[in-house]
């Protein structure tokens, strides 16, 4: 039986460039902000698929946790985040 569920959240707070450093691949301010968002939702036991879309400020994250696993995560970590979606 698989018990996998999949959410769509909305990280408002993932800012992680200014002007002078612009938001895009390769950029390293751009991409720690995005691994900091990563790295908390693959702490949570059980995640099997992590995707953040640094430009949408969402993360797709799927596994056999409750929900609210991933969203203390992100709240732990200064990313407050919003359920877009389950079962996407």
């Amino acid at each position: 039986m698989d018990t996998t569920h999949q959410y769509k959240l909305k990280v408002p707070g993932m800012h992680c460039a200014s002007e002078v450093a612009p938001a895009r691949p390769g950029n390293r301010r751009y991409s720690g902000c995005i691994r900091t968002v990563e790295a908390a939702l693959e702490r949570v036991p059980s995640t099997v698929r992590v995707r953040v879309d640094y430009l949408r400020k969402e993360a797709t994250v799927a596994g056999e946790a409750p929900l609210e696993a991933w969203l203390d995560e992100l709240q732990a970590v200064g990313y407050p985040a919003q359920l877009i979606a389950a079962g996407v």
